[in-house]
Order: structure tokens, then C-alpha cells, then sequence
């Protein structure tokens, strides 16, 4: 879709953009190419898409693979979609989030493809990661702050707890960046589209998620404090010592500076903290 298409199908269905929803719609058709290709489809993948807005990377979707779910919370946008698209694009109106919080969908064998609203991007992104099934693949366009969060390793101004509930579940595969040019309104932001591929081998069992997401949190809830001392508010300090100890973790360490393998390993040794 053109942006002279994308513009007059906005004023035939008279539709404003609401700011308020992240309604920056990509047009540019290189770049839609470039989200497809790094998603990896096959004809047989099925596919989520997260607020697919006009459909520009939606109809790219349904050339490539066997099935696209899109949700799109623009009652609007949602009858233009069926009106394009009609039974060949699996469509629920909805809340994203809230959808993804509700449905306790098995995602595996699915793969993430999508241009997502800036203010939810991270929300939806750990949402999926630490269901039970997460998809095998995500491909997001974002903003380019969240990608490099979502990229980072530990030591790196970007690490954060975001960076570990995603990395923990996914490999990042690198990021690429999209000018503001390409989307329709321009945003106040730039933007990438991150690619993160599902782990082979899981780095903690599924029953400790819920572990390390406790130990993370509360690891990164006052950033420039040693994690030791805050860990003190959860777990014992001699079980703290002799973990730290075990996993040559300095006392005085940040949680800024302690690998995502490392706080994987912590978490299994204070399973029973």
C-alpha cells in the first residue's frame, strides 16, 4: 500500500488517526519487505500480528504463510480490514494486551510479525514471552530505544529488567533501524524492528519463571543499590552470600553488571529462598 493509497483510503472512510492508540502506520513497501524477511516465513507458519492498522504488512503476511491472526483494537480500522481481507484474515477486535492476558492460547509454532503500538510494544512483548507457549519467533517494529533494551547485554547502558524477562525465553538476532519517513503520520520517535528467536535449549525450567521474574524485578527496583543487599529483602542473607559466593558474583555488585546466565543459575540455587 502506497501512502497515497493508505491517505486516500483515510479520507474516503473518513477516518482521523488517534495519537493516543500509536497509530503511525508503515508504507513504505522496502521496509515491509525487510519485516517479512526477517520473520523466516514459510508457507505452512502461522502468524500474529498485532495491530495491523490498514493491512499494508498484513497483506505481505497472507502471501507468505498459511494463517494470520491479526488484533486490532480500532472498531474503525477493523471494518476496513474485513472489508479488504474478508474471511481470508483470521480478525479479533480487541485490546492486545488485555486479549493476550485472557487467552491462554498456545503459541507454539507461531511466529510474531508486527508494527506495534509504541506504548505497549514492551507490555506485549513480555506478555508473550512468559506465557507457557510462547511463539518460536518475533519480529517488532518499535521504538528504537526498546530495541536496543531489548538487545543489550549485561554492562550495557540498555540492560535492564525488560532485557532479561525477554532474553531469558529468546535470543535477539539483531535490529535494524526505520526512518520516521516511512511511517504515516511521522512519529516524534525512531524506530527499529528486532528480531528474537525462541531459545533451543531453555536456560531455566518453566516452573522457575515465576522465580526469576521475582529475582529480577526486585534486583532492578533501585538500579544503582547492590543487588545483594536489595535480594535481602526477599531471601536470607547467608543463602544470598553462599550463592553469590558459588557463582563468583561480587558482593558489591549491580544488577546492571550481572549476566542474564547468571541471574538464571541465582534463581535455580534460591528456588527454595
Amino acid at each position: 500500500m502506497k501512502l497515497s493509497e493508505m491517505k486516500e483510503l483515510l479520507s474516503r472512510e473518513e477516518i482521523r488517526l488517534t495519537k493516543s492508540l500509536g497509530q503511525n502506520f508503515l508504507h513504505d513497501r522496502n521496509q515491509l519487505q525487510r519485516i517479512v524477511d526477517a520473520a523466516e516465513l514459510k508457507t505452512t507458519d502461522k502468524v500474529l500480528e498485532i495491530g495491523p492498522g490498514l493491512g499494508p504488512l498484513t497483506e505481505l503476511l497472507l502471501n507468505y504463510s498459511a494463517e494470520v491472526f491479526s488484533i486490532e483494537k480500532d472498531a474503525r480500522l477493523v471494518e476496513v480490514l474485513r472489508r479488504r481481507f474478508g474471511a481470508q484474515l483470521r480478525l479479533v477486535h480487541a485490546d492486545a494486551l488485555e486479549y493476550l492476558k485472557d487467552a491462554a492460547q498456545d503459541w507454539t509454532g507461531w511466529k510474531l510479525a508486527s508494527n506495534l503500538p509504541y506504548s505497549l510494544a514492551s507490555p506485549i512483548l513480555v506478555e508473550l514471552a512468559q506465557t507457557a507457549k510462547p511463539p518460536d519467533r518475533m519480529v517488532a517494529t518499535l521504538q528504537i530505544e526498546v530495541a536496543k533494551r531489548l538487545t543489550a547485554a549485561a554492562g550495557d547502558d540498555d540492560y535492564g529488567l525488560l532485557t532479561l524477562l525477554i532474553q531469558v525465553v529468546y535470543e535477539p538476532r539483531g535490529w535494524f533501524k526505520i526512518p520516521r519517513s516511512c511511517f504515516f503520520p511521522k512519529p516524534d520517535v525512531d524506530s527499529a524492528c528486532v528480531t528474537l528467536v525462541g531459545r533451543k535449549t531453555a536456560l531455566l525450567a518453566p516452573e522457575l519463571r515465576p522465580i526469576f521474574v521475582r529475582v529480577a524485578k526486585r534486583a532492578f527496583s533501585q538500579r544503582r543499590k547492590q543487588m545483594l543487599k536489595l535480594l535481602r529483602q526477599d531471601w536470607p542473607v547467608n543463602t544470598l552470600v553462599a550463592a553469590f559466593e558459588q557463582l563468583r558474583i561480587p558482593a558489591s555488585a549491580r544488577a546492571e553488571r550481572v549476566t542474564l546466565e547468571q541471574f538464571a543459575a541465582l534463581t535455580s540455587l534460591l528456588r527454595n529462598g
